[in-house]
C-alpha cells in the first residue's frame, strides 16, 4: 500500500505540529522558594486565582447578578485566572 504524496503534504504541518512540544524542554524548574521550601509556580497561581474569583463573586452579588451554573462559572474563572496569572508571573 502506498501512500499519496497529496495526504503525506495535508498530514506533515499537523505531524509537525503535534510533535514540535515534545521536543521542548523546560530551561528551569517551575518552582518557587518560599521561607526555604518550594512550591509549585501553578500552586501560588491557583491559590490566587481562588482569591480572585472569591472578588468577582462579590462584585456580583453587588451588581445583584444572578448566575445560571455558578459551579461551571467559578471553576472556569478559577481556571482562567490561574492560568493568565502564570502566563503572567512566571513564563
Amino acid at each position: 500500500m502506498t501512500v499519496r504524496p497529496d495526504v503525506v503534504d495535508a498530514i506533515r504541518p499537523l505531524l509537525l505540529f503535534f510533535i514540535a512540544p515534545l521536543l521542548v524542554s523546560c530551561s528551569r524548574a517551575p518552582a518557587v522558594d518560599i521561607l526555604g521550601s518550594f512550591f509549585p509556580s501553578w500552586l501560588l497561581c491557583f491559590v490566587l486565582a481562588i482569591v480572585l474569583t472569591a472578588f468577582v463573586r462579590l462584585g456580583l452579588q453587588r451588581l445583584h447578578m444572578q448566575i445560571a451554573f455558578p459551579i461551571l462559572v467559578y471553576a472556569s474563572l478559577v481556571a482562567v485566572f490561574t492560568f493568565v496569572l502564570w502566563l503572567i508571573f512566571f513564563y
